[in-house]
């Protein structure tokens, strides 16, 4: 599962308009609301894109079967509440936590995880914490040059009426795709150059991770590929 994707630039001409800031004020608390596990699950699927059931984790015990709610352990088709803290290895800065916030909800096995961190919480069990560094191969993979793209400035006409550009700025962009986070590398009089790059592209990654609850996933839980309710899609 690749997370640094990259996408062509007619995309972003279709939606860059749609653009909305979200580096302060109301706009920041709701993107953060939306990506409350954006540094774990950076393809979230949507409800109405049911898919079909990627086994990416081999599950050597406690196997699943349709019906049973019980759970023992982080294994294939389990839904997973966490608490998490991301650190960046190199200096210990905290890059994001659940801390504070209501825990993380995943359904393993479905592909809403970075790769790395599913695998290293296979097994685990309620109470367990598990604290573990993936490289970046196994998390954002490393920074493509084909993610920076640049814009007439007069695309982002609409944002510029709220605020002004900066370099540093994170915008969305509404993409054929769902929304696409960027950073705004730099603004002249013409045009501006946006990053689509993960910000954690190319970096190793630490995360402490203590399990809080388990249980079975549902049928149509499995068949959707998300989590539904508190902490999922809700339809």
């Amino acid at each position: 599962m690749r997370h640094a994707t990259c996408w062509p630039t007619q995309a972003f001409r279709k939606s860059i308009a749609q653009t909305s800031l979200v580096k302060s004020g109301p706009k920041e608390s709701e993107f953060r609301t939306k990506q409350l596990s954006s540094t774990l699950n950076p393809r979230k699927p949507r409800a109405s894109s049911p898919r079909p059931l990627p086994l990416i984790c081999n599950v050597s015990s406690g196997a699943w079967k349709q019906g049973d709610d019980t759970m023992d352990t982080v294994q294939n088709n389990a839904v997973a509440t966490v608490h998490y803290t991301g650190t960046l290895p190199e200096t210990g800065e905290v890059f994001d936590t659940s801390e504070g916030r209501d825990p993380l909800v995943f359904l393993v096995g479905h592909r809403q995880m970075i790769t790395g961190f599913e695998e290293e919480m296979i097994g685990a069990k309620v109470g367990e914490r598990r604290t573990f560094t993936l490289e970046a191969e196994r998390a954002y993979g490393e920074r493509q040059e084909e993610n920076v793209t640049t814009f007439p400035r007069s695309d982002f006409a609409a944002v510029e009426a709220q605020v002004p550009l900066e370099v540093g700025m994170t915008l969305v962009a509404d993409m054929i795709d769902g929304p696409r986070p960027f950073t705004i590398l730099s603004v002249d009089e013409q045009t501006i150059s946006a990053d689509f790059n993960h910000k954690l592209a190319g970096k190793s990654l630490t995360f402490s991770v203590e399990v809080v609850e388990l249980r079975a996933a549902e049928e149509s839980e499995v068949s959707h590929g998300h989590v539904h309710g508190k902490g999922g899609v809700t339809h």
